[in-house]
């Protein structure tokens, strides 16, 4: 982050940050509070190193960093992660066609368990099949990385594939309240007919009509492995958002040591700053589209979710049948998804 973004975050939440000049002592300022909220989360340090560095007592910095984060959620995320609407997810789709091939396709889906100490007298309630205590992050992000939609707060102890189902984000998706486009022809295949829009995951969550996952499996035909390869690809980009995440933000490279009501509030200001990083930093935009990152790998309190697909309908079935027939035919395939997905064969 470089001086003038952090001064434009600053002219956004000092009004909020403010406190009152009393004549028993002067206040922390709107900048040092936002200095501190935005060290600590970049460093992942405890807050008794910071009460050193900073010269204040612990107690403050344990008041200021969740009261600045749940500031700068409130006042980044509607500027910088809208309630979607449908001409929103249609530029997403677009992107998605440009820059990874895939059509209709309107956003990549993960989710993640953020690990935490164990809070006290929390019994099993966050404990997660890993063995360790969390809450649950779950995403739906753009094709330049950006998160468009984000669920956070579900007990680590909840199945996986229970957290999707009852999440915000599935119901939602369930019953049609995403504002999602209606159907469309994939480009240059006016044969297949009209196609839902669709966000991608990977094998964890269930085959849904507006949710494409591979095709299980080890030895697929060469259709469905190219289907695989296309959806894969178009998937790495929630990887990778979640790594860019974990760099920017050393917080998740250890256990988050706060309550779990204070991770939540930590977790949505770092994907609001995300996003705004994302869309205010050169470089970030300039990201190539064969980048992985993989800080997402030494992210300690970032963990896979382990979901299992339910059984599909057949209207979903048979989307994605069509699907991998338009990665397979001339105007559908690319010239590269051969070679990367058997090799110079």
């Amino acid at each position: 982050m470089n001086e003038g973004q952090f001064e434009h975050i600053l002219d956004l939440v000092q009004d909020d940050l403010k406190r009152k000049v009393t004549q028993l002592r002067k206040p922390i300022s709107a900048r040092q509070r936002l200095a501190i909220c935005l060290r600590f989360l970049a460093t992942g340090d405890s807050y008794k190193s910071f009460a050193y560095s900073y010269r204040v007592g612990k107690s403050t910095i344990v008041g200021i960093v969740p009261e600045t984060c749940e500031i700068l959620w409130r006042k980044l995320q509607p500027l910088y992660m809208p309630v979607p609407k449908r001409k929103d997810w249609e530029t997403t789709a677009e992107g998605f066609l440009n820059r990874w091939q895939f059509p209709n396709c309107i956003g990549a889906i993960d989710g993640k368990h953020v690990v935490i100490q164990a809070p006290p007298n929390s019994g099993s309630v966050f404990f997660n099949y890993k063995h360790t205590f969390s809450v649950v992050l779950m995403a739906i992000v753009d094709h330049m990385y950006c998160f468009t939609v984000i669920d956070v707060g579900a007990f680590g102890s909840c199945s996986d594939g229970g957290i999707f189902a009852r999440s915000q984000i599935g119901r939602q998706m369930d019953s049609n309240e995403l504002d999602i486009p209606p159907y469309q022809q994939l480009p240059g295949a006016p044969e297949i007919g009209k196609l839902p829009f669709v966000a991608v995951g990977d094998e964890a969550f269930p085959l849904k009509i507006n949710l494409m996952r591979p095709y299980p499996g080890q030895h697929l035909c060469e259709g469905k492995r190219i289907y695989n390869y296309r959806l894969s690809r178009a998937r790495r980009v929630v990887e990778n958002a979640f790594g860019i995440l974990a760099a920017r933000w050393r917080i998740y490279q250890r256990r988050i040591q706060l309550q779990p009501q204070n991770v939540d509030k930590i977790i949505k200001a770092t994907c609001a700053l995300h996003n705004f990083l994302q869309k205010t930093s050169q470089s970030a935009q300039m990201t190539q589209t064969n980048e992985t990152v993989n800080a997402q790998e030494s992210a300690v309190s970032l963990q896979d979710m382990q979901m299992k697909g339910c059984h599909a309908s057949h209207e979903a079935i048979n989307t994605r049948e069509k699907f991998q027939h338009y990665f397979n035919s001339e105007a559908g395939s690319v010239p590269w998804q051969r070679t990367s997905c058997f090799g110079n064969v």
